[in-house]
């Protein structure tokens, strides 16, 4: 038979015993997720220097950039949709996504291109409208530039798509990293042959003495025409070569080029976004 006192215990005892603790607030972390083309993408881009050292333990930075892709074909594959998914997921106290595409939209193959005045402009304000719409703070980024010379002058093919990339920005009062801007400038100071430092593998001899004459040439890529230098095809029809082509060309990074251009995009997002310069590394 229990005692007055042991069941009045018991009484005032049984709530607390039964009360689970509660969970402690979340972690206030940030995501940042990247959407683009392959001078974005891990091994081609600056995006994996990005997230590797540009930002701090605070930041959940997911690189999400694809080779190949322009405006339209990033979302027909799905990889937007993927990119949705990661603006949604997770308690995060902010998530921001990095837009930039150009590249593609402007050459090579034809199911990848997309109209400069009308086609480019609108695909990138659904991309604004739909990270708004999943809780996301987009950004746009200008394309990287390409490392062509003529004579010592840089022949930047993409500035059309860069001001358009801009114009968008303004319309839509989105935040604007103008990596294009900043690469090129750097770029025009290195000169053609120091630039090269900047591509995922070294030229030939025999292409970097050409280099040295200011007319970039010979790139294993694709080359838009410019004056005096002749286009060399993105997909060459026949054979494989007997040996893998070099990785040398004027559009995609090495370690050297994606450490300078991820340093450009913390800066200018630092400047962008001031909220998450805290979180940045420049």
């Amino acid at each position: 038979m229990r005692t007055p006192l042991l069941a009045a215990a018991l009484l005032f005892a049984t709530p607390a015993l039964a009360q689970a603790p509660a969970d402690p607030p979340p972690f206030k972390a940030t995501k940042i997720v990247l959407v683009g083309d392959s001078t974005a993408a891990v091994n081609s881009g600056w995006g994996g220097a990005f997230c590797g050292v540009r930002v701090t333990s605070n930041v959940a930075c997911v690189n999400l950039g694809r080779g190949g892709r322009s405006t339209k074909t990033y979302r027909g594959e799905g990889s937007w949709t993927l990119a949705l998914g990661e603006m949604k997921g997770g308690p995060f106290a902010d998530t921001y996504v990095l837009i930039q595409f150009g590249h593609n939209d402007a050459y090579g193959r034809a199911e990848r291109l997309t109209d400069l005045k009308t086609q480019f402009p609108a695909n990138l304000k659904r991309y604004v409208e739909e990270a708004r719409a999943a809780g996301a703070h987009p950004v746009l980024v200008t394309p990287l530039s390409r490392r062509q010379f003529k004579d010592g002058e840089l022949i930047d093919d993409l500035i059309p798509w860069a001001e358009a990339v801009r114009a968008v920005a303004a319309e839509t009062g989105t935040p604007l990293v103008d990596l294009n801007a900043r690469s090129a400038a750097a770029v025009q100071t290195m000169g053609p042959l120091k630039a090269a430092d900047w591509a995922e593998g070294p030229p030939s001899p025999a292409l970097a003495q050409a280099l040295a004459g200011g007319t970039t040439v010979g790139v294993k890529f694709y080359e838009p025409p410019i004056p005096g230098a002749a286009a060399v095809p993105m997909d060459p029809p026949g054979q494989p070569p007997a040996t893998p082509p070099s990785k040398f060309d004027y559009t995609h990074l090495g370690s050297t080029g994606a450490a300078a251009c991820s340093e450009i995009v913390a800066e200018e997002l630092m400047k962008a976004v001031p909220a998450l310069a805290r979180n940045l590394v420049p």
